[in-house]
């Protein structure tokens, strides 16, 4: 590519009294990268010019197209920002600005040392230059296309790296501004280095079915084009093609599902553009007149748009007969911001700087109102968990909509609303029905919070993961802000009530604070009790770390859990599945040689080799060769449950247990004068960090009291393996 060719695309649209900025902004480029050369042996200008051409066929103006072409001259040839501005002006020099990496990584171990945070670092300017000016994430998203495009270039580390990066931050953000093609670009890119293997699968997959979809989605273009023009719909009929990380993705889901490939409906898909809303409810009518309609496939993101501005009618029918074909009904506008998101509708003045009132950018401008509060890592994952997941559309009881990510809470919610509803939040109903402040919310939810008059403050269990109370990063760093304002003191106290509470109910007795405390991380026993009196810190997560960084001592310690046969574990003449059992005369254990018995209607008995009944035994015929097959080291607790009495009790804390795929081996029951159940519930649990989720899982439930393990406590050496 050369510039002319950049110029002669560019002239289709900006002013000619422009383009002399494109002009010199390349001449000062070309000066600047004299003599560099890509990884991949290619001139370095190519790379801008590459990067310049992905801004011109986004039709963005002359300002940005001259920045993408400066925007390594600062980071990679000691060009002074001051030199540009001089030269090219201040809006110019605004957006190299933003696009200009925070430092430069200069030789391998640095670059382990400190690739995470500066990534991070550079991430979090990016998005604060872009709340500023929205062109910069442009420009840099055409900087990342280009580098994917060119990726093969460079070792199999870096490649990875840079890839997954990509999947998992910069093609989210070019889908949240809708740039959808980008978007698609970007993921299949990627997907090619992080799962080079699937990818060349899917690639045949889709190519195979190809010539099959073609004739069949050119059939079905005519019909339905047909249908269109006797409806009265003047509209032009596409066929849409499938994406390779897209498709590799569902059939993944399909599979979940236990179908497969030839399963997926939108291999076979058209796109119907028409010239207006009216327009697009008619196709709909005539694509429903002749196929028949799979209800719950049909949403109307026209009456409800998605988050970043994309609009459409989405339809699957049957056609011809059993075949599902998707069909995209929009406006030609609409099909322009599906595929270049907030830039088909940004305009600029005169001075080049758009409008940054885009009501598509509102989540960035509540991110930035945060900068403050989060360093830059934690900046990342709250871009992440907030705004680069799937969203959920919930509605407040006036009729407001909201988006969260999904499996967002009503905690999440009600801090998202306002961080003081958060701190007044005492329950909430979701459509008119109180649910537990824990449910996920689904789309379409209309979400009611019901507050206390005044703060109360926020619970210590909103910041338990087990217990799944907030999932927002958002939401999380305010409950956190508030312990964070407590007394120090309290902190302290808190924390070592909470500490010596949560433990005893475990039966774990830790080590002095000061030990416990250089093992977690923390340079005083004050610090470590005031992380976890302020959320920061888990029980569960001392409870953790006591059961695998305690060191093992020197003697061994006997083992006072017993060791699980799996049932239908014992292979028999190499058999398994076959019915056994132990013999009570020598009680095997896994370790001891053994023979097996065959008894008469009994399956066959398990016994040691030294046993004295298989030594004296007549019928040496019944004797038969056995070993040992899965043993699962699992080990016995008993558990007391204090809870008020309620209808349902016993059924919801058996549920909890059964859903951590825990075994009751019995449980007792009384009823104390008043009016509080006491539950002595035997279990087994593999390790400290099982036993750890499950008693946070109890606790939580309503009615609960209190969860005291009973008995000695778990050997630590055994149940961290």
């Amino acid at each position: 590519m050369d510039v002319e060719a950049l110029l002669t695309e560019a002239r289709t649209y900006i002013p000619l009294e422009k383009l002399d900025l494109i002009r010199s902004a390349y001449e000062f480029a070309s000066k600047a990268h004299e003599g560099q050369v890509r990884a991949s042996g290619e001139p370095y200008l190519n790379h801008p010019l590459n990067v310049s051409m992905t801004l011109v066929e986004l039709q963005l103006d002359a300002a940005t197209v001259a920045a993408a072409l400066l925007h390594d001259v600062v980071e990679d040839c000691d060009v002074r920002l001051e030199e540009i501005e001089s030269l090219f002006g201040s809006d110019v020099a605004r957006l190299v600005d933003g696009v200009t990496k925070l430092r430069r990584l200069t030789n391998r171990s640095e670059e382990k040392e400190i690739s995470s945070r500066i990534q991070s670092e550079n991430l979090r300017k990016l998005l604060m230059a872009t709340a500023e000016d929205h062109r910069v994430v442009l420009i840099k998203l055409a900087d990342r296309l280009h580098n994917m495009r060119t990726l093969g270039a460079l070792p199999l580390g870096r490649r990875r790296v840079i890839a997954r990066q990509t999947l998992d931050v910069y093609a989210p953000l070019a889908h949240r501004l809708g740039l959808r093609r980008m978007k698609w670009q970007l993921e299949d890119l990627a997907f090619r280095h992080l799962e080079p293997k699937q990818y060349r699968r899917f690639s045949r997959l889709i190519a195979t079915k190809r010539a099959e979809r073609d004739g069949f989605v050119e059939e079905a273009m005519e019909t339905l084009s047909a249908a269109l023009k006797d409806g009265g719909v003047e509209a032009r009929v596409l066929g849409r093609p499938k994406h390779i990380y897209s498709t590799y993705l569902k059939a993944m889901r399909y599979a979940d599902q236990g179908k497969n490939f030839g399963d997926i409906h939108d291999l076979f898909a058209l796109r119907v553009l028409v010239e207006s809303v009216p327009d697009c409810y008619k196709a709909l009518g005539s694509v429903h007149n002749i196929w028949h309609p799979i209800i719950e496939e049909f949403n109307d993101y026209i009456a409800n748009p998605k988050e970043n501005g994309y609009q459409s009618l989405h339809t699957t029918v049957f056609c011809k007969g059993t075949t599902p074909i998707e069909v995209q009904i929009r406006t030609y506008e609409m099909n322009q911001v599906a595929a270049f998101g907030v830039a088909a509708h940004w305009h600029y003045k005169e001075g080049g700087k758009p409008d940054s009132t885009d009501a598509r950018m509102a989540w960035l401008q509540e991110l930035t109102e945060r900068r403050d509060e989060l360093d830059s890592e934690e900046f990342v994952e709250s871009l992440k968990t907030d705004v680069l997941t799937d969203q959920v559309f919930v509605y407040t009881p006036k009729g407001e909509i909201k988006d969260l990510p999904r499996g967002a809470t009503p905690l999440d919610f009600a801090f998202r609303i306002h961080t003081d509803l958060g701190y007044r939040c005492i329950g909430a109903k979701v459509n008119g029905k109180l649910v537990q402040l824990s449910q996920a919310l689904r789309n379409g939810d209309v979400i009611e919070i019901v507050a206390a008059k005044t703060e109360r403050g926020p619970s210590l269990d909103w910041l338990n993961p087990e217990l799944g109370y907030v999932k927002t990063s958002h939401a999380q760093s305010k409950v956190r802000q508030w312990f964070n304002r407590q007394e120090r003191g309290q902190g302290i106290e808190t924390g070592r009530q909470m500490l010596d509470r949560g433990l005893s109910r475990l039966g774990i007795a830790a080590p002095r604070a000061e030990k416990l405390a250089g093992k977690l991380g923390y340079t005083s026993a004050d610090d470590f009790y005031l992380a976890i009196g302020r959320g920061s810190l888990s029980v569960s997560q001392v409870a953790v770390k006591l059961g695998t960084d305690i060191e093992t001592p020197e003697k061994k310690v006997e083992i006072s859990a017993p060791t699980k046969v799996s049932p239908g574990s014992i292979r028999v003449l190499g058999v398994g599945n076959l019915y056994t059992r132990m013999a009570n005369c020598c009680s095997p254990l896994p370790g001891d040689e053994i023979i097996g018995y065959i008894t008469q209607g009994r399956g066959v008995t398990i016994h040691r080799k030294d046993c004295s009944n298989v030594i004296n035994e007549v019928e040496k015929e019944r004797l038969v060769a056995v070993d040992w097959g899965t043993v699962e080291q699992v080990y016995p607790v008993k558990l007391r449950i204090e809870a008020w009495d309620r209808l349902g009790l016993v059924r919801d804390i058996s549920s909890v247990i059964a859903e951590a795929e825990i075994n009751i081996t019995d449980v007792g029951f009384v009823r104390d004068e008043g009016g509080v159940s006491i539950l002595n519930v035997d279990i087994e649990v593999k390790s400290t960090a099982q036993l750890s989720r499950l008693v946070a899982r109890l606790q939580s439930l309503w009615s609960v009291i209190n969860v005291i393990r009973k008995g000695e406590t778990i050997v630590r050496e055994q149940v961290s393996r």
